[in-house]
């Protein structure tokens, strides 16, 4: 017999259908075995799929992983954010917390019209990646690592963001990390194109996971701890970022664009 999966498809950090990112959420019983969650994620197709199932250790409301295509990764915002919206729409209520198994415990709160999302904050350092700096087709200013494989890249001006045509093939043979670009934006304070093609994701379209780095990055440079943020990729998102002590708080709406059942 089929096993019914309640599932929904919302793109996040968008107000309306085809902008921001595009997630499934999937609301499970019971865990899967780890490789039937990755097989989902290869049919579903997007970015990321989450999938939460209710949390029995009083730490959180729920528990919360993400799995791309090909593989189960450490943090997703935007698939964080499509999940605290699902549940939020349909449970009520103004927050909803996440246990998970690589980053802690996440929150998404309601904020105004949309949401706001608690990720640890993500620091950089200084540093040089040659050959990375060399596929992006226009050498960056500085490029600021962290341990954790994100990569910001500085260029001058969003003009100079939104022309870059970086080897993407290239770049794949580097291994899983993000690669970041940011410059100062026009209608926005910074602007952003991510990506991640170890990942199996070419080009990102918005990406919260690289955002919690460019809040404490941003936030030392613009010598402020709010401001707000554009990611220049096709469907194109726009953010909120606040930093608070060791969290990255990023705001913005969602829009449930498809719900329905996944028959495993």
């Amino acid at each position: 017999m089929t096993h019914p999966i309640p599932y929904w498809h919302v793109d996040a950090f968008s107000e309306r259908p085809f902008g921001g990112n595009q997630a499934a959420v999937m609301v499970l019983d019971e865990w899967l075995p780890d490789d039937v969650l990755v097989r989902i994620g290869a049919e579903n197709l997007f970015a990321e799929t989450a999938f939460v199932v209710e949390d029995e250790t009083g730490e959180a409301d729920w528990e919360l992983r993400w799995c791309t295509p090909t593989y189960e990764i450490a943090l997703c915002g935007h698939a964080t954010l499509a999940s605290g919206h699902v549940l939020l729409t349909r449970d009520g209520g103004d927050s909803v917390t996440f246990r998970t198994r690589m980053s802690g415990v996440l929150e998404v709160r309601r904020d105004g019209d949309g949401y706001a999302l608690a990720l640890p904050a993500i620091l950089s350092q200084p540093g040089e990646h040659p050959d990375a700096a060399a596929l992006m087709g226009v050498e960056p200013q500085s490029i600021h690592r962290s341990e954790l494989g994100y990569n910001i890249m500085l260029y001058r001006d969003e003009a100079e963001i939104r022309a870059l045509t970086p080897d993407i093939r290239g770049l794949e043979s580097l291994g899983k990390d993000q690669f970041i670009a940011t410059a100062p934006g026009e209608k926005t304070d910074v602007v952003s194109r991510v990506f991640v093609p170890g990942g199996g994701v070419d080009e990102d379209s918005v990406t919260g996971s690289a955002h919690a780095a460019l809040t404490p990055y941003w936030a030392q440079k613009l010598g402020r701890e709010r401001f707000t943020a554009h990611q220049a990729s096709e469907r194109g998102g726009d953010l909120t970022l606040r930093l608070d002590d060791d969290r990255a708080w990023l705001g913005g709406p969602c829009v449930t664009v498809v719900e329905g059942v996944f028959y495993l």
